[in-house]
């Protein structure tokens, strides 16, 4: 199981940090990763990171804001999210594959889910 944590509310430039913690190990074979949906919206991918290698995956529009890494705690992956914009806003959800391709496409076909947490960028 999946764990998120840190959401909140922030204005306009601000920074958050959300974080997900799983109850098992997490093997080298595995990719973490966040999605967002937002309200209204479908699903998408925002980050992901190779645990065996620590190779990183960003979508466009998060690229240079967000910084997906492993957490200082064991078995957490910490989303670090800057200059936040009020498209940002959503329900951040962590997930766990084997397959990158996964991530994408709604994540519809993702093996394991975390619940989500509540990001909000207001002005």
């Amino acid at each position: 199981q999946l764990q998120a944590c840190g959401g909140g509310s922030v204005q306009i430039g601000g920074s958050l940090r959300v974080s997900c913690t799983a109850s098992g190990r997490i093997y080298s074979s595995h990719i973490m990763g966040w999605l967002r949906q937002a309200l209204g919206k479908e699903r998408e991918f925002v980050a992901a990171i190779r645990w065996g290698g620590g190779r990183t995956y960003y979508a466009d529009s998060v690229k240079g804001r967000f910084t997906i890494s492993r957490g200082v705690t064991e078995n957490t992956v910490d989303l670090q999210m800057d200059t936040l914009q009020p498209e940002d806003t959503a329900v951040y959800y962590c997930a766990r594959d084997t397959d990158l391709g996964s991530f994408y496409s709604g994540g519809r076909y993702l093996r394991t889910w975390g619940q989500g947490t509540e990001v909000t960028v207001s002005s």
